[in-house]
């Protein structure tokens, strides 16, 4: 068949616990370059491109929504369609938005659902296992791509493979799928080969999902229709109704059908998969050095074994250790085992209590006009960077309780202020006052950046009434 008919459904979701310090709350994991110079959603949107397939359909939260489509438009990649989730769901309802979605075109489209934040390291056979699975697919099976595993992994669902699949070579039958097992269980399933690692990859056609999904879970079909036809478009997105989407059962698209539908196949594939489900698992597909090192930035070791040590910033070293996890941002380090990851969770809950704002966000916050940086934090004043797009403009804004002073590093500024528009060029600044109405805009042809110093009682971000905005802020 002609691979552009089908449909990536790339799911963007998460929480960025998993892999703190560098991936947070508001931009988690799928947007960082971890294994390469493209992040993990990029690199999934130009695997999908790379193989023929038709332009992706993205789902995604909310607070993410400008940083997929600035991610995409960085690599020149064209979205089908960017939907946001009112709220998180798990990932049986997004799923069926989507199919819904795509039947009121084509009812027999194909889907391929895949996570925004995996690795797959051997395109080529990821490709190869996508060509073994379109006809069983076509013909109205629900295939799932299991990973042939390589250790006896406790911290991946398993699929148990059945008889092989008539009509799709390399195909079986999904005989069981299976929960994360204890240790001495994933061993006799590596021992037994007949156990596959649960990729979280999907291919079905979207009237089989529609259909199959309506006979097991028929109240999340129906909430879920609702909020399809109540969506309502924002710009480039697609919002689906709040109050309906809410009423659909969270539960994924595993429990929900493939465990209980008789229409599960699954296609082995070894094609250096890893879900990058935290600091050690992102250390086993990077490339080491000689002592098992893997190192980024502007780090040196001395006496050091097994180790991850990253910097985004500040020179950092590391002496004597053996099998840890070093990495530093702007705002935070953290310094851990790497055999005790999974209790990275529990730092972020006690971060979250304290409300402290390294768990939410890093200090470069990314808007749809470019982003700002903390510079700077002080008693009632802040130093920030600001770097504006060129053709791009901030809302038309006030403030209730700061003042701010905008310097032009480079570029030239086109201010707003109070009704009054004012031209501001590099080494040029402009004052304004509490209170007045403002707007900047980049109407240049290359990047404006300018530092602004914020002073006054209070200087939250909630210190904003937006008065226009291009962009359906409200």
């Amino acid at each position: 068949m002609d691979k552009a008919q089908i449909l990536p459904l790339i799911l963007s979701g998460g929480s960025g616990t998993r892999l703190w310090p560098l991936s947070r709350e508001l931009y988690p994991k799928q947007f960082l370059p971890l294994t390469g110079e493209m992040s993990l959603l990029q690199q999934t949107l130009h695997r999908c491109h790379q193989a023929g397939l038709g332009p992706a359909m993205i789902i995604a939260s909310h607070e993410h929504r400008f940083v997929v489509a600035e991610q995409a438009r960085a690599i020149d990649l064209q979205l089908d369609s960017l939907f946001l989730e009112p709220l998180a769901r798990n990932t049986a309802p997004a799923i069926a938005a989507a199919a819904l979605v795509a039947t009121a075109t084509r009812p027999d489209r194909l889907m391929l659902v895949l996570p925004a934040d995996h690795s797959i390291v051997d395109e080529a056979a990821w490709r190869a296992a996508l060509d073994t699975a379109i006809p069983a697919a076509v013909d109205g099976a629900f295939v799932t791509f299991g990973i042939e595993a390589t250790r006896a992994e406790t911290g991946y669902g398993y699929i148990r493979k059945g008889d092989g699949l008539a009509g799709c070579a390399g195909g079986f039958r999904v005989a069981e799928f299976v929960e994360k097992p204890d240790r001495a269980t994933a061993e006799d399933y590596l021992a037994g080969g007949q156990h596959l690692w649960n990729s979280g990859m999907f291919l079905f056609r979207a009237d089989r999902l529609v259909e199959e999904l309506g006979r097991f879970e028929p109240k999340l079909i129906e909430a879920v229709r609702e909020a399809v036809e109540r969506r309502a478009g924002d710009l480039d997105f697609q919002r689906l109704d709040a109050d309906t989407f809410a009423r659909a059962p969270s539960i994924s698209i595993d429990d929900a059908l493939f465990a209980r539908t008789a229409h599960a196949a699954v296609v082995p594939c070894s094609i250096g998969w890893s879900d990058v489900g935290s600091w050690k698992s992102l250390l086993d597909v990077l490339p080491v050095d000689d002592k098992g090192n893997f190192l980024h930035g502007d780090v040196v070791l001395e006496d050091t074994t097994g180790s991850y040590v990253r910097t985004d910033g500040i020179l950092t070293t590391v002496l004597g250790m053996d099998n840890v996890i070093v990495v530093t941002t702007p705002d935070a380090v953290l310094v851990a085992n790497k055999d005790r990851m999974d209790g990275l969770k529990g730092i972020v809950a006690t971060l979250k209590r304290g409300n402290r704002r390294e768990a939410l966000a890093r200090p470069r916050v990314y808007r749809p006009w470019g982003y700002y940086q903390t510079l700077h934090e002080g008693e009632r004043f802040q130093v920030k960077r600001l770097t504006v797009k060129p053709g791009h403009k901030l809302s038309l804004q006030k403030h209730f309780h700061r003042a701010e002073h905008w310097v032009v590093v480079n570029g030239t500024a086109t201010v707003t202020r109070d009704g009054e528009t004012h031209i501001v060029r590099e080494n040029e600044s402009i004052y304004l006052p509490l209170g007045c109405t403002h707007r900047l805009e980049n109407a240049g042809k290359i990047p404006l950046n300018l530092i602004e110093v914020q002073s006054g009682p209070y200087l939250g971000e909630d210190d904003i009434v937006r008065l226009e905005d291009s962009y359906g802020r409200a």
